[in-house]
């Protein structure tokens, strides 16, 4: 029973460590070649250990050193060449400046105590922790070389070399500890404060390398996104000018046209007819080019636009256009299930997509149907308004199909309200567009004539 405690004290370590040094991350720290600060930090080091065993040689502490002066020379400078490569291959730099400071440690004791062969160590292994491309291959090495140097020492101090380097004199007045309690004491604080100082600060520059990578792809992806977003709106935004100009360019095309037509039959037998429609085609003229700049002054600069222009057409201005559509020979009815009141709170952009929807069903109907009379049907309920424009004709045969773009303009309205369009022939004869938008929830209180109405 006390092995599960255990485990699960074990298991919870491993856990702790593997989150501590992020082993589950795939990210790999961008490697970087040997700059000139590392050069400078080499040199330096170099510098200063040479500087240093000369100093040492001086007051006679290299005497139990075996190797000659050019030999010690030589291995003080090679502990800092490490350093300016810890970048480039991390993991191997650090172990083999391991091995280097193990045999330094072992040959030639006063070389390895050297502050700055020390100091080129702490170094390598904190590059080590920092730039290894794999945390789980950082941990077993770095935790491998600590281990190691931990079972080196607790070797040391068992045979008795280590116990005797560290104390001077055996016979020491005043202590509060024995002295090899207080020397493996010692020895271990040191150790810990060196390579756990050394593996935090690793640890915590490449922590600080992750998140300053999180930021910038999180930057990027902003601005990507941003870029979609503007490329999307000046999209939608020439859609929507598109339908626009189609609507208003093919209800008053279309009109001229029937105008022109009936102007040039009764040309000859009626002169006031064919005056009364040539005032009719100017009248659709003027008003085509009026709604044309009102619309393209959309596309101004911000700066210019405090300008006024007319208010786009909305469902207060169905009865106008059917009246319209009336007069240039098309029966129009126009049926409005729902009181003026409520019709108001109809958002103006739903109004306005209703009204183009049915100023293009009409004007199709005028171009490419055999109809003498249309209806538009207006319903407002709570939780959606619609449109339906019905017919009682048929296609035309002298190949007046249109392009397709009126269709398309409907079907592309439907979707920026998350509407339903539904456009095709009725099964009792005629043609059918009817476009339904939702609405927000509001309480609507309907007069009772309405459902009487329906």
């Amino acid at each position: 029973m006390a092995s599960r405690p255990a485990a699960s004290r074990l298991g919870g370590a491993v856990a702790w460590l593997g989150g501590f040094f992020a082993v589950d991350d795939d990210w790999e720290r961008p490697g970087r070649g040997v700059s000139r600060g590392d050069i400078a930090l080499t040199l330096l080091i170099g510098v200063v250990s040479l500087a240093v065993l000369e100093m040492m040689r001086g007051i006679g502490n290299l005497e139990t050193v075996e190797i000659g002066p050019w030999q010690q020379r030589a291995l003080v400078a090679a502990t800092a060449l490490p350093v300016a490569l810890r970048r480039l291959w991390p993991l191997t730099v650090t172990l083999v400046a391991t091995v280097g400071y193990f045999a330094l440690t072992t040959y030639t004791p006063p070389m390895a105590s050297l502050l700055s062969t020390q100091v080129a160590y702490f170094v390598v292994i904190l590059g080590g922790v920092a730039w290894a491309r794999s945390r789980r291959e950082m941990l077993l090495v770095v935790g491998g070389i600590i281990v190691t140097m931990f079972l080196w020492l607790v070797w040391g101090f068992a045979v008795g070399n280590v116990l005797t380097d560290t104390i001077v004199e055996d016979d020491v007045r005043g202590w509060h500890l024995p002295p090899s309690i207080a020397a493996a004491g010692m020895m271990a604080t040191i150790n810990t404060l060196f390579f756990g100082g050394a593996v935090v600060g690793g640890q915590a520059a490449w922590n600080g390398a992750r998140q300053r990578d999180r930021l910038r792809q999180q930057a990027e992806t902003i601005a990507a996104q941003s870029d979609e977003l503007r490329e999307r709106a000046i999209v939608e935004e020439r859609l929507r000018i598109a339908r626009e100009l189609h609507d208003v360019v093919a209800h008053h095309v279309s009109g001229i046209g029937v105008q022109a037509a009936a102007a040039r039959r009764v040309l000859h037998r009626s002169p006031d007819g064919a005056h009364q429609a040539l005032g009719q085609i100017e009248v659709s003229s003027r008003e085509a080019v009026t709604q044309m700049r009102d619309l393209l002054g959309t596309l101004r600069s911000v700066e210019r636009r405090e300008d006024r222009h007319a208010p786009a057409p909305g469902l207060d201005q169905l009865r106008a256009l059917t009246q319209e559509r009336s007069r240039l020979g098309l029966q129009v009815s126009l049926e409005v299930v729902e009181d003026d009141a409520v019709l108001a709170d109809v958002p103006a952009a739903v109004g306005h997509s209703l009204y183009r929807t049915v100023q293009e069903a009409l004007t199709n109907v005028a171009r490419h149907s055999t109809a003498r009379h249309a209806r538009v049907a207006v319903r407002v309920q709570a939780e959606h308004v619609e449109v339906e424009i019905t017919d009682d004709g048929r296609p035309r045969g002298d190949g007046s199909s249109g392009t397709g773009m009126g269709h398309l303009g409907l079907r592309e309205r439907a979707a920026s309200h998350q509407g339903a369009v539904e456009i095709g022939p009725r099964p009792i004869g005629g043609y059918r567009v009817r476009l339904r938008i939702p609405l927000e929830r509001r309480p609507v209180a309907r007069p009772e004539h309405v459902g009487a109405a329906r």
